[in-house]
């Protein structure tokens, strides 16, 4: 099980996760392969792997491995 950095808290994800996997596992929501939500609901979540922005179409073959430093910011409604 490869440890990443999410957040700059340790995380332990399966064999050959992906972005994609981190990504569900760190919001709670199911994704489908193309990283929208199974839901049907807005996501608005973007992601930095090694402080470069990864397009959401890279999400699913974008493997994981140890040490792998993500940044996942969540967008928030406000003023």
């Amino acid at each position: 099980m490869p440890t990443v950095t999410i957040n700059d808290t340790s995380t332990a994800l399966p064999e050959s996760a992906t972005v994609l996997d981190a990504v569900a596992q760190t919001t709670g929501r199911e994704l489908q392969q193309d990283g929208t939500p199974a839901d049907g609901r807005r996501l608005g979540v973007a992601v930095a792997v090694a402080g470069e922005v990864l397009p959401r179409s890279r999400w699913s073959s974008t493997t994981l491995a140890e040490g792998t430093e993500l940044e996942i910011v969540t967008a928030v409604q406000g003023g």
